[in-house]
């Protein structure tokens, strides 16, 4: 079994991984397109996390994790509990193209873009102020956006989007 990370899987996942491999999801782009009620804000005061929002023209480029055949049941249960506390992700299996060559089907969860969470095209600037304020139950809104563009650096991986919230949240939380 194949998993996709783009976000918080990329610097936690919480579960063994046989392998991981650069790869690119077509037809999807991450933003920060979700409202966060639970791990990094409140219902008064709502996060932003990132989602997979779909555009047929875009792609993400991630992380293909790889569970071992003997954890898969285990590994899918736990992401359940965690992706879909709220029901606004989708679970999907997608085709995933790895950075090597090869092709799998992996489980990806998705933005609802029906659910209430969802808040597609929020301006940059409006989801730095939203970040740099947000807490919830697993911590900062903050500590969330540094993590994951820390890692996808470390990875190789650039998303413009994501360096530039980085330094204006650092710039309003100053």
């Amino acid at each position: 079994m194949w998993v996709f990370g783009y976000g918080s899987l990329v610097w936690n996942p919480g579960f063994d991984i046989e392998e991981r491999v650069i790869a690119t999801l077509p037809g999807y782009e991450r933003s920060f397109c979700m409202r966060s009620v639970h791990h990094r804000g409140t219902d008064e005061t709502p996060g932003l996390v990132l989602a997979l929002d779909a555009h047929r023209t875009e792609f993400c480029v991630g992380v293909g994790l790889r569970v071992a055949e003997t954890n898969e049941a285990d590994v899918l249960a736990y992401l359940r509990e965690r992706e879909l506390v709220s029901s606004a992700y989708l679970e999907k299996v997608l085709p995933l193209d790895l950075h090597d060559g090869r092709q799998v089907e992996a489980v990806t969860y998705v933005v609802d873009a029906k659910h209430e969470q969802y808040c597609g095209g929020v301006a940059l600037e409006e989801q730095a102020r939203i970040i740099a304020k947000a807490v919830g139950g697993r911590g900062p809104n903050t500590e969330y956006l540094y993590n994951t563009v820390a890692h996808l650096v470390e990875l190789g991986i650039r998303d413009p989007d994501l360096e530039w919230l980085v330094e204006r949240v650092k710039q309003i939380a100053a």
